[in-house]
């Protein structure tokens, strides 16, 4: 279920519809005491459903769900003293006085809220703490002074002494969660957002100050007035209650994603306040118990804000100590470390370079700012920068891994393992950010390992498995040549394994040399050689095997002997995918070409032998 938006929420239309109508009733209506102690009650057990709902909501913390319980807890104490003060006055029209069962019940129930604003987690380290606390101390020591000034200081001598001490400890209690919602709001970890805390905050400091004020102000208001004053911040904590549970889910994000305490002007308000009261107070020259009660508050206001200062001054020094201490150790490890760390910008031009740069590249520093960084970069690589500009734009703020070649000082370029990661949104670095580290003699080893795994290592011929990893990337039809030497075993036997290698070696270098670009020629084992032909027909590889026949036949000077192969060659066209396909079906027209000339060749020894 949607929750409607406060322009729209019915309950928070209610709610300042009665205000509207609190006004108009009670200062020119019949409205009395009973009416206004109705309506009290009746406010009071809104407050204990909505924060019964503030308690079941889904997005509630556990914390916020511990601090909700205890705020309906005191909300129902305050909803049964309420109510019996409402029955009393039923039941005896000419009471005049608060009972002390009402007083009793709303402070004990606005007492439990005070050890939940208090006990509430703060987060933050203990000197935040420290300064929340005295940002906190401040503004309630304000809203005290003027406490004093209107209220406690004899504007209400009028008053009988009970109701008086009565009314001095229910406001003294709703001083307190003020302090502590204030406390709270300050922290940035409080259980409500910031509009609902200071609308509840504004509710709570005007049931303790709304009737003194009225009184300081107007002297005798009357009953009409008071009613009204007493009403309205009770409807406004009802009003605030249900702004949290509107503004649950917002609250929700923003604990997630912006913890700690923040700082707030309200302490400097209460400071600047202070001191205009104040002056107000010492406007006729009189020095009499409430001035001397301001003065007081605005020694002890001062002596906060000073205890504030000094401790944000002793922070203010901790942490620039640290902050060189970072540096430092920052500059140490960037000054001594084998790798190189580069800040470029969009276009590739070089804004930082760490020391590591002359190790590496054979370049100081210095040399490197304001220079292309693509324009060091081997053109091979060009490719793998638009890659990496892609995948950039598609991952912000990680880090991407690859291998680039740079060009040194000594006109060599070298391999370097890279991390780069897009910092550009961040203005303090403004750029994208290289790590670097020279890995040059790692993919020379890599490229040794991975030529030995796919080259024969006497020819330096494609082997076997690099010619089935090329037949895997061809997408056309294409020819294959089976090669047998004929004669190489008897080489071999009679020279040594020495001149056949050389032979081996020979045989290599001319079908190299024969070959077109995009043909691949490779050693299988022993004797054995094939051909791969991509695009070329039967008849076109059959012609070239008669071509490579007569070439391999020529004798070869090895060793100072003119020796002499032949050359048996199978040919066979088929689709690339079947790779074993093809070289059994050439093996086989190798084979049939071998017999063939072995009976040729025994067919011209036998008029020979006769």
């Amino acid at each position: 279920m949607r929750m409607p938006t406060g322009a729209k929420d019915p309950v928070l239309l209610a709610l300042v519809a009665l205000c509207l109508l609190i006004v108009p009733w009670f200062l020119v209506g019949p409205g009395g005491s009973i009416t206004s102690w109705v309506i009290q009650a009746g406010v009071d057990i809104l407050d204990v459903y909505l924060a019964w709902r503030l308690v079941t909501h889904p997005r509630t913390t556990v914390a916020g769900r511990r601090f909700w319980r205890v705020v309906m807890v005191g909300c129902v104490a305050c909803a049964i003293g309420d109510s019996y003060q409402t029955a009393l006055l039923i039941a005896r029209p000419g009471t005049t006085g608060t009972s002390l069962v009402q007083t009793g019940f709303v402070i004990a129930g606005m007492a439990t809220v005070v050890v939940a604003t208090l006990r509430h987690p703060l987060g933050g380290a203990g000197r935040q703490r420290l300064r929340l606390w005295f940002d906190a101390a401040t503004v309630l020591t304000g809203v005290t002074v003027f406490l004093w000034y209107f209220l406690l200081a004899g504007e209400l001598s009028g008053r009988q002494a009970a109701d008086r001490w009565g009314a001095a400890a229910t406001a003294s209690v709703m001083l307190l969660i003020t302090f502590g919602v204030l406390k709270l709001i300050l922290s940035g970890t409080a259980p409500f957002t910031r509009s609902a805390g200071v609308t509840g905050s504004l509710g709570v400091a005007g049931t303790a100050l709304a009737a003194p004020l009225a009184t300081g102000l107007f002297g005798d208001p009357g009953p009409g007035v008071m009613f009204v004053v007493q009403l309205l911040p009770c409807v406004l904590l009802a009003f605030a209650l249900r702004l949290q549970q509107i503004q649950q889910p917002r609250l929700a994000e923003r604990q997630s994603g912006e913890p700690g305490p923040r700082s707030s002007r309200m302490p400097y308000l209460a400071v600047i306040a202070t001191q205009l009261l104040l002056v107000v107070s010492l406007r006729d020259g009189r020095i009499d118990l409430r001035v001397w009660g301001v003065a007081i508050g605005a020694a002890a206001i001062t002596a906060l804000v000073l205890g504030r200062q000094v401790a944000a001054l002793r922070d203010n020094e901790r942490l620039l100590g640290e902050l060189d201490e970072q540096k430092d150790r920052f500059r140490a490890l960037v000054q001594h470390t084998s790798d190189l760390t580069l800040v470029v910008d969009g276009t590739g031009v070089i804004n930082y370079a760490s020391p590591a740069a002359e190790r590496v590249l054979g370049l100081p520093a210095s040399e490197l700012l304001d220079t292309s960084l693509i324009e060091r970069t081997h053109l091979d690589d060009t490719h793998e920068l638009e890659v990496l500009t892609a995948k950039l734009r598609a991952n912000p703020g990680r880090g991407i891994s690859t291998q680039l070649r740079w060009r040194h000082a000594d006109g060599s370029y070298r391999w370097l393992d890279i991390v780069i990661t897009d910092l550009r949104h961040n203005p303090r670095v403004g750029g994208l950010v290289l790590n670097a580290r020279d890995a040059t003699e790692a993919r020379a080893l890599h490229d040794e390992l991975q030529r030995q795994a796919t080259h024969d290592a006497l020819t330096g011929l494609a082997n076997r498995v690099l010619l089935h990893r090329r037949l895997a990337q061809e997408d056309a039809e294409v020819s294959m040549l089976l090669i047998d030497l004929d004669g190489f075993k008897e080489i071999n036997d009679q020279h040594g394994h020495h001149t056949g290698d050389e032979v081996l070696r020979t045989v290599a270098g001319r079908l190299s040399g024969l070959l077109g670009s995009g043909e691949m020629v490779a050693r299988l084992g022993g004797d054995e050689f094939a051909v791969l032909l991509p695009g070329t027909d039967v008849v076109a590889a059959s012609e070239l095997a008669e071509h490579i026949g007569v070439m391999l036949s020529e004798p070869m000077l090895i060793a100072d002997l003119w020796l002499a192969v032949g050359a048996s060659i199978g040919v066979a066209a088929g689709e690339p995918g079947d790779g074993d396909g093809l070289l059994r079906e050439a093996d086989t027209a190798m084979y049939r070409r071998k017999n063939q000339r072995k009976a040729r060749r025994q067919e011209a020894a036998e008029p020979a032998s006769t």
